[in-house]
Protein backbone atom coordinates (compact mmCIF):
# COMPACT_ATOMS: atom_id res chain seq x y z
CA UNK A 1 0.00 0.00 0.00
CA UNK A 2 1.25 3.49 -0.82
CA UNK A 3 2.20 5.93 1.92
CA UNK A 4 -0.35 8.76 2.24
CA UNK A 5 0.74 11.28 4.91
CA UNK A 6 -2.27 12.65 6.81
CA UNK A 7 -1.07 16.27 6.88
CA UNK A 8 -1.01 16.69 3.09
CA UNK A 9 -3.69 17.44 0.49
CA UNK A 10 -3.93 15.46 -2.75
CA UNK A 11 -5.08 15.85 -6.35
CA UNK A 12 -6.64 12.99 -8.31
CA UNK A 13 -3.75 13.44 -10.77
CA UNK A 14 -1.46 12.19 -7.93
CA UNK A 15 0.22 15.40 -6.78
CA UNK A 16 0.51 16.23 -3.08
CA UNK A 17 0.41 19.71 -1.56
CA UNK A 18 1.77 20.85 1.79
CA UNK A 19 0.67 24.21 3.20
CA UNK A 20 3.68 25.91 4.78
CA UNK A 21 3.55 28.25 7.78
CA UNK A 22 4.23 31.30 5.57
CA UNK A 23 1.18 30.57 3.38
CA UNK A 24 3.21 29.12 0.51
CA UNK A 25 2.77 25.53 -0.64
CA UNK A 26 5.17 22.76 -1.55
CA UNK A 27 4.17 20.33 -4.33
CA UNK A 28 5.35 16.88 -5.33
CA UNK A 29 4.11 13.58 -6.70
CA UNK A 30 2.67 10.91 -4.45
CA UNK A 31 4.19 7.62 -3.43
CA UNK A 32 1.54 5.93 -5.58
CA UNK A 33 2.62 7.98 -8.63
CA UNK A 34 6.33 7.27 -8.28
CA UNK A 35 5.62 3.59 -7.65
CA UNK A 36 3.45 3.37 -10.76
CA UNK A 37 6.12 5.02 -12.89
CA UNK A 38 9.01 2.92 -11.68
CA UNK A 39 12.64 4.04 -11.60
CA UNK A 40 12.76 7.72 -12.55
CA UNK A 41 15.53 8.82 -14.91
CA UNK A 42 14.57 12.45 -15.69
CA UNK A 43 12.64 15.23 -13.96
CA UNK A 44 11.80 18.68 -15.29
CA UNK A 45 10.27 21.19 -12.87
CA UNK A 46 8.70 24.60 -13.53
CA UNK A 47 10.98 27.65 -13.28
CA UNK A 48 10.70 30.16 -10.47
CA UNK A 49 8.51 33.08 -11.51
CA UNK A 50 6.25 30.98 -13.72
CA UNK A 51 2.53 31.54 -13.21
CA UNK A 52 0.55 28.30 -13.15
CA UNK A 53 -3.14 27.74 -13.69
CA UNK A 54 -4.99 25.06 -11.75
CA UNK A 55 -4.51 21.66 -13.43
CA UNK A 56 -1.97 23.11 -15.88
CA UNK A 57 0.70 20.69 -17.07
CA UNK A 58 3.90 22.21 -15.70
CA UNK A 59 6.46 19.46 -15.06
CA UNK A 60 7.57 16.15 -16.52
CA UNK A 61 8.81 12.95 -14.94
CA UNK A 62 10.31 10.17 -17.05
CA UNK A 63 10.98 6.63 -15.97
CA UNK A 64 12.36 3.60 -17.71
CA UNK A 65 8.69 2.72 -18.46
CA UNK A 66 7.01 6.01 -19.42
CA UNK A 67 6.98 9.80 -19.38
CA UNK A 68 4.24 11.57 -17.49
CA UNK A 69 3.10 15.15 -17.08
CA UNK A 70 2.77 16.65 -13.61
CA UNK A 71 -0.02 19.16 -13.05
CA UNK A 72 -0.39 22.20 -10.82
CA UNK A 73 -2.96 21.21 -8.19
CA UNK A 74 -3.83 24.88 -7.60
CA UNK A 75 -3.12 28.20 -9.34
CA UNK A 76 -0.21 30.38 -8.25
CA UNK A 77 3.33 31.51 -8.91
CA UNK A 78 6.34 29.22 -8.62
CA UNK A 79 8.81 30.57 -6.08
CA UNK A 80 11.40 27.75 -6.12
CA UNK A 81 12.08 24.37 -7.63
CA UNK A 82 14.05 21.39 -6.41
CA UNK A 83 17.21 21.60 -8.50
CA UNK A 84 18.56 18.42 -6.88
CA UNK A 85 16.05 16.40 -8.92
CA UNK A 86 17.84 17.37 -12.15
CA UNK A 87 20.95 15.47 -11.12
CA UNK A 88 19.24 12.84 -8.97
CA UNK A 89 15.69 12.09 -10.19
CA UNK A 90 15.71 8.87 -8.16
CA UNK A 91 15.11 11.01 -5.03
CA UNK A 92 11.45 11.00 -6.11
CA UNK A 93 11.44 7.20 -5.83
CA UNK A 94 13.15 6.99 -2.46
CA UNK A 95 11.69 10.06 -0.73
CA UNK A 96 8.64 11.48 -2.56
CA UNK A 97 7.33 13.50 0.40
CA UNK A 98 10.48 15.16 1.76
CA UNK A 99 13.62 15.28 -0.40
CA UNK A 100 11.55 14.64 -3.53
CA UNK A 101 9.46 17.83 -3.43
CA UNK A 102 9.22 19.33 -6.91
CA UNK A 103 8.36 23.03 -6.54
CA UNK A 104 7.17 25.65 -4.10
CA UNK A 105 4.57 28.24 -4.99
CA UNK A 106 2.61 31.19 -3.70
CA UNK A 107 -1.06 30.28 -4.21
CA UNK A 108 -3.38 32.74 -5.93
CA UNK A 109 -6.00 31.72 -3.36
CA UNK A 110 -5.13 29.52 -0.37
CA UNK A 111 -8.80 28.49 -0.16
CA UNK A 112 -8.23 26.47 -3.36
CA UNK A 113 -6.61 23.86 -1.09
CA UNK A 114 -10.10 23.08 0.20
CA UNK A 115 -10.92 21.64 -3.23
CA UNK A 116 -8.22 18.98 -2.90
CA UNK A 117 -8.59 15.57 -1.27
CA UNK A 118 -7.55 14.90 2.31
CA UNK A 119 -5.54 11.74 3.03
CA UNK A 120 -8.59 9.54 3.71
CA UNK A 121 -10.34 10.64 0.53
CA UNK A 122 -7.17 10.08 -1.52
CA UNK A 123 -6.77 6.57 -0.07
CA UNK A 124 -10.41 5.86 -1.00
CA UNK A 125 -9.72 7.19 -4.52
CA UNK A 126 -6.69 4.87 -4.86
CA UNK A 127 -8.92 1.87 -4.10
CA UNK A 128 -10.94 2.65 -7.26
CA UNK A 129 -7.88 2.42 -9.55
Amino acid sequence: MSKVPAELKYAKSHEWVKLESDGSVTVGITDFAQGSLGDLVFVETPAAGRKLGKEESCAVVESVKAASDVYAPIAGEVTANNAALGDSPEILNSDPYEGGWMWKMKPDNVADLDGLLDAAAYEDFLKTL
